[in-house]
């Protein structure tokens, strides 16, 4: 499906972002993976190699412009061009609105939501008519809850940005589109997902009750990054198990 494509997945060593970049490397995609920890993205590599993907990698912090600008360097001088872009890492400081103060606040914008667009802003030169955006966001971007202000704020800009670099690099010929993942089984979850009283809630809150695999987010990437959905931007799609449509 991708045989020949670049992709570049952040925060891809584990949880949702590996399992999309093993989707992405098993439909033939070389894929870029990236984290912070040199020794976790290697490892993840070689686990995509090992699975008779193509995969390198990068590790250098999101919120490190310098670092961001010298990645994109090297992509063009390896690969001459990016195919697909997914913008998965992210952070989360979930605390009550007066314990954040500014440099929590901005902490957790820079990393959710400025590096997001400063990677669509390098990546966009690089890509061809064809090349696709795919933004990770959040059930939190469209609703709330309390104890999370901040990122509920980036997420729902996250939002609005993919909205707005859809209507920008349309005419370049590039879609821009977003999945919105629900509540998923991920090590960063662990100790929600070991809380038997979490898996009651989710049974009765979401229309699926349960948790959602992260090789359950793959598909709604896959989808947006494909031929089947080259009339489709600007749009965000929920991967949530019915969290949004239940009540």
């Amino acid at each position: 499906m991708f045989s020949g494509k670049i992709a570049f997945v952040t925060g891809s060593a584990q949880g949702l972002g590996r399992a999309i970049a093993e989707a992405l490397g098993d439909a033939g995609a070389h894929v870029i993976v990236h984290g912070r920890e040199r020794a976790r993205i290697e490892t993840a590599a070689e686990a995509l190699r090992a699975r008779g993907a193509s995969a390198e990698a990068f590790a250098f912090d999101l919120v490190d412009d310098d670092a961001i600008a010298a990645a994109f360097q090297m992509i063009g001088t390896t690969h001459g061009r990016l195919d697909i872009l997914v913008n998965n890492a992210g952070a989360r400081d979930r605390r009550p609105l007066d314990a954040l103060d500014p440099p929590a606040i901005r902490r957790l914008l820079d990393a959710d939501l400025v590096a997001p667009f400063e990677l669509c802003r390098r990546a966009a030169p690089m890509m061809r008519p064809g090349g696709r955006i795919i933004n990770i966001t959040s059930i939190a971007g469209p609703i709330a809850r309390a104890g999370d202000a901040a990122y509920t704020a980036a997420k729902g800009g996250l939002d609005a940005l993919t909205r707005a670099l859809a209507a920008e690099l349309g005419p370049c010929g590039i879609t821009v589109n977003a999945v919105a993942p629900g509540y998923f089984a991920t090590e960063a979850n662990a100790e929600m997902v070991a809380d038997p009283g979490t898996a009651e809630w989710l049974a009765r809150r979401t229309s699926l009750g349960r948790w959602g695999e992260p090789r359950e987010i793959a598909g709604a990437v896959l989808f947006f990054a494909s031929e089947a959905a080259s009339y489709v931007t600007g749009q965000t799609l929920a991967v949530d198990g019915g969290y949004l449509s239940h009540f």
